[in-house]
C-alpha cells in the first residue's frame, strides 16, 4: 500500500499548459495553480492546505445557450470549487473562485463535516504506526519482533463513523498487516488490532483490540509474483500472443476532449471524485443531431462488509466520496491496461500546497472488435443467402486503486446506438486474521490458512441526466406481465398473452423503486413529446441492469443510514445544477443522522418529475462471498448495464455499417447456388460485398474471403 501511495503522490509534476478552451474541460495544471494563488492572496493570513481544486461545472442553461450560439453568447465563466483545511480550525473552508474574473466569489466555513482523504493524507499513516510505542507493543503481542516494525504495513481507511469520536477530528483507521519480505503480499498475514490515526495532528489516538487475540500467522506468505509462480510450476507456455493492429488508424476523431465516433459525439471530462464524466452526448441520425444525455458519471459507491464484530462494522468504504475515483486513478500502460491504437488523456490535481500534480494517461480511449453486429441466413438455399456485419466498439476507460481493490471502469459505445457501462473488480481481498480452531460463523471464508476474507458488497450509484431529444423527459418503469384474463376467456383463450406494463412516474416519491427479476423490470428515459411514427411509442433510452442486488445491512444500521442511495435501485429527482453526490458532498465520518444526499433532495416526494429536466440515480452492484479462487489476487469479475435505444431510431441504426459478407437470393441464383447444393461445396468459396465496392473482378479467387470486398453480378 505504501509503495502504491508513494507512486500516486509522486506523479510527474505538471508544467503550465494553456487555459482550457472548452467550458467542460477539467482544470489544466495552470488553472489549478492560478486558482490556488487567488485563494492564497485573498486569505494570506490563513495557513491553508488544499483538499480540492476542481472545475465547478458550468450551469446547464448557460452552457446550452453558449453551445447553441457560441458566436453571440459569452462562454460560461471558468469557476473552481475549493475545499481547504486550516490548521487548528474545525471543519472545512468551502470556496468558489471565478478564474475568468480572477477573484474569490464565495468563501465560508462548513463545520461538523470532514473532507475527502487524499493520497498525501493516506500515506502518512504507515509512517507513524511503525514508530508509535503503543502500536509497537501490540505488534509484539501479536508476534512481530520489535526490531521488525519496518515489515509492518497498513491500509489506511476512513474511520467511517465511530460514535466515540464524532466528526470534529479527521480520523483514519489502520488495517494492519505484516510482510516477511518486502516483495511479499501482506494480505496473507493480517494483524488483529486497529489503530485510530488523527490525520491533522499525526498521532495515534486509540487502538481497537479484540477480546479474543489472534496471533500472527507463521505460515508462508501467499504471493503472486514471479518467484511464487515458479514455485508452483511456472507460467503457462501455451499462451500465444494476440496482436491488435489498425493499419489505417482509428475511426474516432478527437478535438480537444470532444470525441466523434460512428455518429456519436460527446465530451470526456474527469474530476477528483467521479473520475470519468461524459457530457453532452449526441447522435447524428442521418444529419439530424439528436441529444441523448447531458451528463453521466459514477457518482458514488459503498462497500459494506458483513462481519458484525467490532470494529468491522466501520468497514463500509465510500470509495468515491471518501477517497475519490480521480485521486486514486492509475497511469495506464499500453499493452497492459489497454491494447491497440490508444489515445490517452491526462489528469491534473492539486497537492496540499495548491501545486498541480499530473497523472499521465489517466484515461484510455481505444476501439475493439465487437463480434457479430447482426446476421441472418435463409435456409431455403442452404443458407447461401446471408448477411453478416461485424461491429466495432469504442471504449473510454480508467482504472483506480482503492487500497486493496482495483476498479476498472469502461464506458463502451456500440454501433447500434447502445451505450454500455462495464465495471471489472480485481485486486486483493480485504483480509483479517483467524485462528486455526475458529469458526467464520458464515460471515467470511477461510481463503488461506489463518486468513479470513469477510463477506461484502460493491454497490455503485450511476447518475444519468437524460436529454432524450430535448430537456423535457420522463421516466417510466416497464414490467413484463401476464395478461390478467383467465385461460379460456375470449381475451386470452389459450392463456399465452403477456405484455409490457409501463408506469410513468409523476413525482419523485413514486420513482423510488427496486429491481424485480420476475418481471424483467427495466426503466425507460422517455421524451413524451416525441412519438415514433411506426410504434406510436415515445422516443426513449432503456436502462437494462440486472445486477441490482439490494443493500443487505438491515434498516436502521449504520451503513443503511449513511448510504441512503443504496436502499433502492432507482431514484428520480428534478435536475438541479451541481447536485452530483447522492450520499452528500462531505461523506467521511457522517453519522447518517440525518441521511444525506438523496433523502434530502426527495423530501416528501411531491416534486414533479414528469415531462421536465430530470436526473435518474441507479444503484447496481454485486454481493461477494469470497472463495479461495479469489486469493492471493482476484481474477477480474465483471458487471455491466446497458442504455439501449427504444423507439428512438426509425429502424436498425447500424444498417449502414459495411457488411463483412452479403449475398442476396438473386445473387445466390446468379452464382449457381441451389437449395440442394451444400453451402460448403460452393457458397463458402464465394464472398460478396454488394455495398463496399469492388476489390476483385468476377472470376478471380474470392476463397475464404469473409471480410474481403468482392462485387460480382
Amino acid at each position: 500500500m505504501l509503495e502504491r501511495l508513494s507512486q500516486i503522490s509522486s506523479h510527474t509534476r505538471a508544467t503550465a499548459t494553456p487555459v482550457a478552451a472548452h467550458p467542460l474541460d477539467p482544470l489544466s495544471a495552470a488553472e489549478i495553480k492560478a486558482a490556488a494563488a487567488i485563494v492564497k492572496a485573498a486569505y494570506a493570513d490563513k495557513a491553508l492546505a488544499f483538499n480540492v481544486v476542481s472545475l465547478a461545472d458550468p450551469r446547464k442553461a448557460e452552457f446550452l445557450a453558449w453551445q447553441a450560439d457560441p458566436e453571440k453568447i459569452a462562454k460560461p465563466a471558468r469557476e473552481v470549487d475549493i475545499v481547504a483545511l486550516e490548521a487548528g480550525v474545525s471543519g472545512v473552508w468551502e470556496g468558489l473562485v471565478d478564474l475568468t474574473a480572477g477573484k474569490v466569489t464565495s468563501w465560508k466555513l462548513i463545520q461538523g463535516v470532514q473532507p475527502i482523504l487524499t493520497s498525501e493524507d493516506l500515506i502518512k499513516v504507515e509512517l507513524v504506526i511503525r514508530k508509535d510505542p503503543k502500536v509497537i507493543e501490540q505488534c509484539v503481542i501479536s508476534g512481530v519482533p520489535a526490531d521488525e516494525m519496518h515489515k509492518v504495513y497498513c491500509d489506511p481507511w476512513t474511520i467511517g463513523y465511530d460514535e466515540r469520536f464524532g466528526t470534529d477530528r479527521r480520523l483514519q483507521q489502520a488495517i494492519m498487516y505484516y510482510r516477511s519480505d518486502e516483495d511479499d503480499s501482506q494480505y496473507s498475514h493480517p494483524l488483529d488490532f486497529c489503530p485510530i490515526f488523527d490525520t491533522e495532528t499525526g498521532e495515534i489516538i486509540a487502538i481497537d483490540i479484540p477480546p479474543i487475540r489472534r496471533p500472527l500467522s507463521k505460515r508462508k506468505h501467499a504471493n503472486f509474483h514471479s518467484k511464487a509462480v515458479e514455485e508452483l510450476g511456472g507460467y503457462r507456455d501455451n499462451v500465444k500472443p494476440i496482436v491488435v493492429t489498425q493499419p489505417e488508424g482509428v475511426s474516432f476523431k478527437m478535438t480537444g476532449r470532444e470525441i466523434e465516433w460512428q455518429n456519436f459525439k460527446f465530451h470526456i471530462g474527469f474530476n477528483y471524485r467521479e473520475g470519468i464524466v461524459l457530457n453532452n452526448i449526441t447522435y447524428n441520425d442521418h444529419g439530424n443531431v439528436r441529444p441523448l444525455f447531458y451528463r453521466m458519471s459514477l457518482a458514488e459507491m459503498v462497500v459494506p462488509y458483513g462481519n458484525p464484530d467490532h470494529p468491522h462494522q466501520r468497514k463500509h468504504a465510500f470509495d468515491l466520496g471518501e477517497y475519490g475515483g480521480g485521486y486514486m486513478t492509475n497511469s495506464l500502460a499500453l499493452g497492459c491496461d489497454c491494447k491497440g491504437v490508444i489515445h490517452y488523456l491526462d489528469a491534473a490535481f492539486p497537492d496540499r500546497a495548491g501545486e498541480p500534480i499530473l497523472i499521465k494517461n489517466a484515461i484510455c480511449i481505444h476501439e475493439e472488435d465487437d463480434g457479430v453486429l447482426f446476421k441472418h441466413s435463409d435456409f431455403r438455399d442452404s443458407y447461401a443467402t446471408t448477411i453478416l456485419a461485424r461491429g466495432v466498439k469504442l471504449v473510454v476507460s480508467q482504472i483506480f486503486t482503492a487500497a486493496n481493490y482495483e476498479y476498472m471502469v469502461y464506458w463502451i459505445f456500440h454501433m447500434d446506438g447502445t451505450i454500455q457501462l462495464e465495471i471489472k473488480l480485481t485486486g486483493i481481498l480485504n483480509t483479517y486474521v483467524i485462528n486455526d480452531d475458529e469458526d467464520t460463523r458464515g460471515f467470511g471464508t477461510r481463503v488461506y490458512p489463518g486468513v479470513n476474507a469477510h463477506n461484502h458488497q460493491h454497490l455503485f450509484s450511476l447518475r444519468i441526466n437524460p436529454m432524450i431529444d430535448g430537456p423535457e423527459n420522463s421516466v417510466q418503469m416497464v414490467d413484463a406481465v401476464r395478461d390478467p384474463n383467465p385461460v379460456g376467456s375470449k381475451e386470452n383463450y389459450y392463456g399465452n398473452a403477456f405484455f409490457p406494463k409501463a408506469t410513468v412516474f409523476k413525482t419523485a416519491g413514486e420513482a423510488v423503486t427496486d429491481y424485480d427479476g420476475t418481471t424483467s423490470r427495466t426503466w425507460d428515459m422517455i421524451n413524451p413529446n416525441k412519438k415514433h411514427p411506426y410504434s406510436g411509442k415515445p422516443a426513449s433510452y432503456k436502462l437494462v441492469s440486472r445486477e441490482s442486488t439490494p443493500l443487505l445491512p438491515k434498516e436502521g444500521s449504520l451503513v443503511w443510514k449513511r448510504a441512503a442511495f443504496a436502499r433502492h435501485t432507482v431514484h428520480v429527482t428534478p435536475y438541479v445544477d451541481r447536485q452530483f453526490y447522492p450520499a452528500g458532498v462531505y461523506v467521511p465520518q457522517t453519522s447518517g443522522e440525518p441521511s444525506r444526499g438523496l433523502p434530502e433532495w426527495i423530501g416528501d416526494g411531491s416534486a414533479n418529475i414528469e415531462n421536465t429536466d430530470v436526473v435518474l440515480w441507479h444503484t447496481f452492484g454485486i454481493t461477494h462471498f469470497p472463495a479461495p479462487e479469489d486469493f492471493p489476487i482476484m481474477p477480474a469479475e465483471p458487471m455491466t448495464l446497458l442504455l439501449r435505444p427504444r423507439n428512438f431510431f426509425l429502424q436498425n441504426p447500424a444498417l449502414d455499417v459495411p457488411p463483412s459478407y452479403i449475398m442476396t437470393t438473386s445473387g445466390a441464383r446468379r452464382a449457381g447456388v441451389t437449395a440442394v447444393e451444400s453451402l460448403t461445396d460452393k457458397a463458402s468459396r464465394l464472398a460478396f460485398s454488394e455495398t463496399a465496392g469492388s476489390a476483385c473482378k468476377c472470376g478471380s479467387d474470392c476463397s475464404g474471403a469473409c471480410g474481403s470486398s468482392c462485387e460480382c453480378k
